[in-house]
């Protein structure tokens, strides 16, 4: 059976768990926490800086959630759709899946550094920085969404955006000039196996470095 390990208030790991939630896949989900020194072990090992998710199936391991998403789509494939078979809309697929991990994510992650490193008193320059990019990224979507559509769900890039929009919305909230991308935000949170890693998420919520918004 498929093992992937990482931890449910991760979005890189809702990331690698929606495709397979959408598919039907069976897998063991193995936590990566102090409570579970093994897993975390394994990943040490398996990522070369001790980074989840990580998928292992059988004898082959594979890291990175993108390269998960490759890895099944090809070796577990179901009736979502991961990567597009026409070769120009698979591209742009994994353009658009880059868009939302280095530009959504990592923007929004920064942000939550900033609170890791001193939550009394966080970098400002950090701050504006990330949230800055936020809306510099949110704009350029609703801009591109206006002639452009995403993939069928669920995607390559529904599995980047999902987690991506989830978060970064809690950091800098998409604003009332970004319709297109609110709405996309509320389709995504909507899709089961979305709505399943929201859920099982809910109990760790304080430890959210910025606090958690009373919402989703």
């Amino acid at each position: 059976m498929l093992e992937l390990y990482g931890h449910l208030f991760s979005s890189y790991t809702w990331k690698a768990l929606i495709p397979l939630y959408a598919n039907g896949t069976e897998f063991e989900f193995k936590e990566v926490s102090p409570d579970h020194p093994r897993n975390a072990a394994f990943v040490r090992r398996a990522h070369p800086d001790g980074k989840f998710p990580v998928l292992k199936d059988r004898d082959t391991v594979i890291f990175e959630a993108t390269a998960i998403i490759e890895y099944l789509a090809i070796h577990h494939p179901g009736p979502a759709p991961l990567i597009p078979q026409n070769p120009r809309n698979a591209v742009m697929a994994r353009m658009l899946d880059r868009l939302f991990d280095n530009y959504v994510m990592n923007s929004m992650q920064q942000v939550v550094f900033a609170y890791l490193a001193n939550p009394e008193n966080p970098d400002q320059a950090l701050l504006d920085k990330g949230k800055q990019d936020l809306l510099h990224t949110y704009r350029w979507i609703e801009d591109w969404l206006t002639t452009n559509t995403l993939p069928p769900h669920v995607s390559l890039v529904t599995c980047a955006a999902a987690p991506s929009l989830f978060y970064a919305d809690w950091v800098e909230r998409i604003p009332e000039d970004c319709p297109r991308l609110a709405a996309l935000r509320a389709e995504l949170l909507a899709l089961p196996p979305v709505v399943r890693c929201v859920d099982d998420a809910r109990p760790y919520r304080a430890f959210f470095p910025l606090g958690a918004p009373d919402r989703d």
